[in-house]
């Protein structure tokens, strides 16, 4: 058990020291090396946290079934995504692009890295594989309707000379992609749920995903939450440094949101690698589209409410090539899960779209 509890050991160990003896020296950047291995630390165990997290999460998805499984995989995984740009919005200096670049950066990685690695590998093991229609339209019409609201109409609205949004306009934002989000986990968890759910798990009551559970369910939502929380409770210090490393290296600020963003979706891609290697493609759908449309439709109305209780400047808009490529992407994902089995071609396609996104970044 110690074992395999790890990562949450470590986790804690590594907040407790954190909180009573490094404070001051993580906000003293005059030994770069030092500054460094700090960073590299705390990367690396919220990395691992993050990992345990899943395990606990695929647990109780053997519990729960699908499509709820992915469903609290998803909502853990975005719980640490709104808990990092929360801090940061709210410590250091004003940074009003961050959570747009986080945003970005997550529904690029999503819907091109993570569709286009989960595509190949499992064209290269089983050829051409199937999922649910009704569920892939559905996902992708939510979020190409919050991807469009949130992020490309602020850029060309005229009320406001930059990208960011009226107070009228943030609650008006916010309101709308929290209620179709709230009516998109209706239909998913409840109306059609089928539409989510593999057709071999359908006839077992949904139950064919999830890892196998060690403990009782209540044993692992505990030790889902105490993994999670040295995710949430070191996200400043980690933030500290990040800021600190852009402004030194005179990088894109959209790296700091990458950098979130591998953070964030890594156990979540790890996951869906290996649900599509293993010919559960509904399972890897779930877990991309989902994560991409949770990411829209409850980071963004959280930032909206952080900004206007705080007063904090936040700048929503993407420029005008960002928009365009982000255009695109959702044009190709319509395509991907158009209905015909997915191929080797339709990943390649992705990931070249991705490797654009790359490009853009450090020459724009």
């Amino acid at each position: 058990m110690l074992r395999a509890e790890m990562p949450m050991i470590a986790g804690l160990a590594v907040t407790a020291v954190v909180f009573v003896f490094g404070h001051d020296a993580i906000r003293d950047f005059s030994n770069l090396a030092f500054t460094a291995a700090v960073f590299v630390v705390l990367f690396s165990v919220m990395i691992w946290c993050a990992f345990g997290v899943v395990r606990h999460a695929e647990a109780l998805a053997h519990y729960c079934g699908e499509p709820y499984g992915t469903l609290i995989l998803t909502l853990s995984v975005v719980a640490i995504e709104v808990t990092i740009m929360a801090t940061v919005m709210l410590t250091g200096d004003p940074n009003p692009t961050l959570p747009r670049d986080t945003v970005y950066a997550v529904v690029m990685i999503v819907l091109n890295l993570m569709v286009g690695v989960s595509v190949i590998a499992g064209a290269l093991r089983h050829k051409q594989q199937q999922y649910s229609l009704q569920g892939a339209v559905a996902f992708l019409a939510v979020i190409t309707s919050l991807a469009v609201i949130s992020l490309i109409i602020p850029t060309f609205t005229r009320s406001t000379p930059d990208s960011s949004v009226t107070p009228m306009q943030a609650v008006a934002f916010a309101v709308l992609t929290a209620v179709l989000y709230g009516g998109f986990l209706m239909i998913q968890t409840m109306r059609h749920r089928t539409f989510f759910i593999e057709a071999d798990a359908v006839e077992e009551g949904g139950h064919a995903a999830g890892g196998a559970p060690a403990y009782p369910a209540w044993a692992h939502a505990l030790l889902l939450l105490l993994t999670l929380m040295p995710v949430v409770l070191l996200a400043e210090s980690l933030a500290l440094i990040v800021d600190f490393a852009l402004d030194k290296l005179h990088a894109p600020a959209t790296v700091g949101g990458i950098i979130i963003a591998i953070l964030v979706l890594s156990p979540e891609g790890l996951s869906s690698f290996k649900a599509a290697s293993q010919n559960h493609l509904q399972r890897s759908v779930n877990l991309s589209l989902g994560s991409a449309l949770s990411t829209i439709g409850l980071t963004i109305p959280a930032m909206l409410v952080i900004s206007l209780f705080t007063g904090t400047p936040l700048q929503l808009g993407l420029a005008p090539a960002d928009a365009i490529l982000l255009g695109l992407t959702l044009l190709i994902a319509q395509m991907t899960f158009s209905g015909a089995p997915t191929n080797i071609l339709l990943g390649a396609v992705h990931l070249v779209v991705f490797a654009t996104f790359l490009v853009l970044i450090f020459s724009p």
